[in-house]
């Protein structure tokens, strides 16, 4: 993967940038290839991708149900939802989403080619 601007990029055409809400990379497929395809507007510094980019998951554990989980106990999953609209370099997260930047835009932080996500 190489880091060009807010995005990594991959041979097969998929883009990835850094979530602040999730503290995790989101990808999505642009151009010719398999699997769903975003329209992208070309810019690694200042993206837009349309439609909406929707993640859903699990939350990770956090420390302390980590511990309990060790101790025998049986933890509920917890729903992960990140839903947003990346528009010139910002994401516009919408209300469904489950972590604290609901509601909220941000800047797509830019990525270094050693950062992890």
């Amino acid at each position: 993967m190489a880091a060009r601007g807010v995005l990594r990029t991959t041979d097969d055409g998929r883009l990835f940038f850094h979530c602040p809400g999730c503290s995790a990379l989101h990808g999505v497929g642009a151009g010719e290839g398999a699997g769903p395809r975003w329209m992208w507007n070309g810019s690694f510094d200042k993206p837009t991708f349309t439609p909406s980019v929707m993640v859903e998951g699990v939350q990770p554990l956090t420390d302390e149900e980590h511990a309990r989980v060790m101790a025998g106990e049986t933890i509920e999953p917890r729903p992960l939802v990140c839903h947003s609209f990346v528009m010139v370099g910002r994401m516009h997260f919408l209300d469904d989403c489950t972590h604290a930047l609901a509601g909220e835009i941000v800047d797509l932080p830019r990525l270094d080619i050693g950062q992890d996500g």
